[in-house]
């Protein structure tokens, strides 16, 4: 009787923990049908182990060949925490120092020397913590087929790589700004300080010891391996041409890996902060690593919480390929989600949150349900349009049936409920959104508020949702054909950009290697002018003073163009939108 009794007690349990984890999977494949999501993969760590890995969907949007936990996907830059933990380890074997001039080690190719560098040097502490002054945010691959540079021709911004140089241009140590270029100096200092390629180096080092069998930094793969691989989509849902890009710059963007792999790369850096075996750091280098330098920026990764609820982690993106890695230091908790697809949305976040929850993990805010007001129409249509949320980095707001809904890439993406005349407050995060309004009555922006993280900032309007204006008159026809030559250019790149008029020093600078949509430029048709100066947007380094919107006759049909003006008229950036 007690074995009976004890069998239907286990049955019970394992019947409710089944059921919970098909309201996890319910929940995953709602999210992806929501974002459409081709293919979908993670692990999640519970009590330092792998308790749960699962592969959702396809890996393409053909819905052929299912994602497995086997299949390989990009892991953009959070490949650069896991090249950190190979260059700590060669400070540990006494091959590199955090603090020595990294100039000291490098052969192949040298940091140069200008009036930033007098004083203070580049340092591997730097790079690991975005410190340094280099520059080169990231890299957009190449595509597959096409003349692939060496690393230091990446570094020196010499064809064929489609970036520009990496130089130091403020005083190493004096701030923080991220930089992919960065990392690429460090994968060649470390390939100088070894003489081994850096794939075969970080294989024996570290993928190998941590038990990371499916994972590798070899650009490009095999053709063994190239058949286990997920193919990339862009935010539109298009499919990267050749399925994905080759990245040279293996430190900062190269890994093809699995969550499972990436989860035990997480859980070794746990068990070496608590002291335990199964890394290929110390204790005290771990330690390090997880300590703020700037910003909440450890050795290669970035640091969240508080000391008794700290996480480390880290997002990455290539094209056509999105992936999100974050772990408690010290429960033995964490979640690697990694998909094929472009996706600007809150939707891991939310799944991230939705796991957390199940699980009943500490530091992850309890999420309150906002009591929602009428609104009247009226007021609720000045509320649409775009923002700036951040440099380069827009929010689109829609409205319908009394809510307020952002639109990502084209599809919906989060909920605002109002709970004030000009108050909104998400469903999915403890986030409110305030809108202000000018002497006139017309919006100019928001104020956003996060609970969470106890802060708030304004937030600059950039225009009306395009679908709202019919076609205008253009009060200024004749710039149309200068404006239309210098996307033209934006979009070819190289010396064609080089030569061309109208755009600003920045445009020229980050789009030397071209714009990949739209292909083609036809004709552009006014439709709206907002005149935003003092608004505090910027682009490439520009103030922005107005933005126009033009109807966009071009390879990809019913899209719009904003266009990104200085004062004195020159483009500095432009954005696709749908409406």
């Amino acid at each position: 009787m007690k074995n009976q009794r004890l069998f239907l007690i286990l049955s019970f349990l394992l019947g409710l923990f089944n059921a919970q984890a098909d309201d996890l999977d319910d929940f995953i494949r709602s999210q992806m049908q929501k974002r459409r999501i081709p293919g979908l993969s993670l692990a999640i760590i519970q009590d330092g182990k792998i308790v749960k890995a699962q592969s959702y969907g396809f890996i393409d949007k053909d819905g052929k060949v299912p994602v497995t936990t086997n299949t390989l996907f990009q892991a953009g830059s959070v490949s650069k925490s896991v090249a950190a933990m190979g260059a700590l380890y060669l400070v540990e074997h006494n091959k590199l120092s955090l603090d020595e001039n990294v100039n000291e080690k490098l052969k192949s190719w040298k940091v140069p020397d200008n009036e930033f560098t007098n004083d203070k040097k580049v340092t591997l502490r730097g790079i690991l913590s975005h410190t340094t002054g280099l520059t080169v945010h990231g890299f957009p691959g190449y595509a597959v087929g096409t003349k692939l540079p060496s690393v230091v021709q990446i570094l020196d911004g010499t064809a064929p790589a489609n970036t520009p140089p990496v130089r130091v241009d403020f005083v190493p140590g004096s701030r923080w700004r991220y930089s992919g270029g960065g990392y690429t100096v460090m994968q060649q200092l470390m390939v100088d300080v070894t003489g081994a390629g850096f794939p075969e180096f970080m294989k024996n080092n570290v993928l190998s010891p941590l038990g990371m069998k499916n994972s590798t930094y070899q650009q490009p793969l095999t053709p063994e391996l190239a058949k286990l691989t997920a193919t990339g989509h862009y935010n539109n849902r298009k499919l990267v041409e050749g399925r994905w890009h080759i990245y040279p710059e293996m430190a900062a963007a190269g890994l093809w890996t699995t969550p499972s792999d990436l989860a035990r790369f997480a859980i070794s850096i746990q068990n070496a902060y608590a002291g335990k075996s199964g890394s290929v750091l110390s204790q005290s280098m771990t330690r390090q690593m997880l300590t703020d330098q700037k910003n909440r920026d450890g050795l290669g990764v970035f640091l969240q919480g508080d000391s008794t609820t700290l996480r480390f982690g880290h997002n990455g993106r290539d094209e056509g390929f999105d992936a999100l890695l974050t772990a408690s230091a010290d429960k033995g908790q964490g979640i690697v989600i990694m998909i094929n697809a472009n996706d600007n949305s809150h939707m891991m976040g939310r799944i991230v949150d939705f796991i957390a929850d199940y699980y009943h993990w500490d530091g992850f805010p309890a999420k309150k349900k906002p009591a929602a007001v009428d609104v009247d129409s009226k007021s609720l249509m000045a509320f649409e349009g775009r923002y700036e949320l951040f440099n380069n980095r827009i929010v689109t707001f829609d409205a319908d049936n009394q809510r307020l809904f952002t639109i990502e890439d084209g599809f919906v993406d989060e909920e605002f409920v109002p709970v004030a005349n000009n108050k909104f407050t998400s469903t999915d995060r403890n986030v409110s959104v305030i809108f202000n309004p000018d002497a006139n009555g017309n919006v100019t922006g928001f104020t956003l508020q996060d609970d969470d993280q106890r802060y708030e900032r304004k937030v600059p309007r950039i225009g009306p949702l395009a679908g709202v204006h019919q076609t205008n008159a253009d009060p200024d026809p004749s710039r149309t054909p200068k404006i239309m030559a210098a996307l033209q250019a934006m979009v070819k790149g190289g010396k064609v950009l080089e030569e061309a008029s109208g755009l600003t020093l920045g445009a020229k600078r980050d789009f030397a290697g071209g714009m990949r949509e739209p292909e083609t430029l036809k004709s552009l048709t006014f439709i709206h002018s907002e005149n935003v100066a003092g608004r505090g947007i910027q682009r490439h380094g520009s103030d922005v003073s107005e933005i126009v919107t033009y109807q966009l006759k071009s390879n990809q049909p019913d899209t719009y163009i904003l266009v990104h003006l200085t004062s004195d008229g020159l483009v500095t950036d432009c954005d696709l939108v749908e409406r």
